[in-house]
């Protein structure tokens, strides 16, 4: 029986050695696998896209016009990289910049961002806050994401959003924080109605700027301004006749899969439009709507796939 008993024993043995290897390496292999991948996340965070679209929403006759989107920046001092970047887009002398918020990820990055932006203070603008305007991002869980939006944690830490708002405004950018404002651009008169963050439940809703005792007989065209494109938001600015709707704060999903798109949205829009310009529908109504992918992410998940930074260049040519 023994000499029966061991030939077996050591085969088994030499089985289950083999088995153990195997996981061995697949281990390894899943190990390496998630460093390549994170060393290509922090890789591809700072490779920088503009994005182009092209929108016929101007009077007809109108000259086109170039507007640039800017949204979640979320700078942290040190981002050499991305300042450099944000200042060469003056380069493209847009005639609008429209900037929807999320601008900071560091109690220290008020002074900094307004330094990187300051070639882009010499263009018109328009801007509301995203919520970590307001608070500091904290680490957290990203399978939490799954669960549904994110919130603001207990306790949050403030920012100086006062210092920056401050800082646009004194630069000549136009504050939308729930309110209208109208400004003259290229001969046309753009009516602005932007919110404070939908994310936080703080918009509340302005409608828009009036004529001027019926004598403004010049082209109006309606753009609205949001950071965080919740339906409920859309459906009220589709249904108030905005031509344009910009929003951010998704960060086009952040992590994607090539092929397949964004995984999140990080608030109630289907994943398919977290990034792009696509149509809004409600209740008969039809508005474009851009979301900009972002330019920058949490301090404390430095990485992007499948999904660069990008800031957006639209240019709105005249109704045919």
């Amino acid at each position: 029986m023994a000499n029966v008993l061991v030939p077996a024993l050591d085969s088994l043995a030499s089985r289950v050695r083999s088995v153990g290897r195997g996981f061995a390496v697949a281990a390894g292999l899943g190990a390496a696998a998630g460093t390549a991948g994170l060393a290509y996340g922090l890789w591809e965070k700072n490779q920088f896209v503009l994005r182009e679209e092209s929108l016929a929403i101007l009077p007809e006759g109108s000259a086109p016009l170039r507007l640039l989107h800017l949204s979640d920046i979320h700078f942290v001092p040190g981002q050499k990289k991305k300042a450099d970047w944000l200042r060469s887009l003056a380069l493209l002398e847009p005639d609008l910049v429209v900037n929807t918020g999320d601008n900071l990820s560091h109690p220290h990055a008020v002074i900094p961002v307004l330094d990187a932006l300051k070639p882009l203070f010499e263009f018109p603008g328009v801007f509301v806050p995203g919520s970590n305007d307001y608070f500091a991002p904290r680490f957290k869980n990203p399978a939490a994401y799954f669960r549904g939006p994110s919130r603001v944690s207990d306790n949050p830490v403030p920012l100086d959003w006062p210092r920056l708002r401050s800082g646009f405004g004194m630069s000549g950018w136009i504050d939308l924080t729930n309110r209208h404002q109208s400004l003259p651009i290229n001969g046309i008169r753009f009516d602005f109605s932007g919110v404070d963050d939908p994310h936080l439940n703080r918009e509340r809703y302005s409608g828009w700027p009036r004529g001027t005792a019926g004598q403004d007989s010049r082209p109006h065209v309606r753009v609205a301004v949001i950071h965080a494109p919740y339906q409920r938001v859309l459906d009220h600015f589709t249904n108030d006749a905005a031509d344009l709707i910009l929003a951010g704060h998704t960060h086009g999903g952040q992590i994607c899969i090539p092929g397949y798109g964004a995984l999140v949205s990080n608030c109630d829009l289907p994943t398919w439009r977290a990034k792009g310009l696509h149509d809004w529908e409600n209740d008969g109504r039809t508005t474009p709507v851009n979301v900009s992918g972002g330019i920058g992410t949490s301090r404390f998940a430095p990485v992007r796939i499948a999904c660069k930074p990008e800031a957006v260049l639209l240019t709105l040519t005249a109704r045919t």
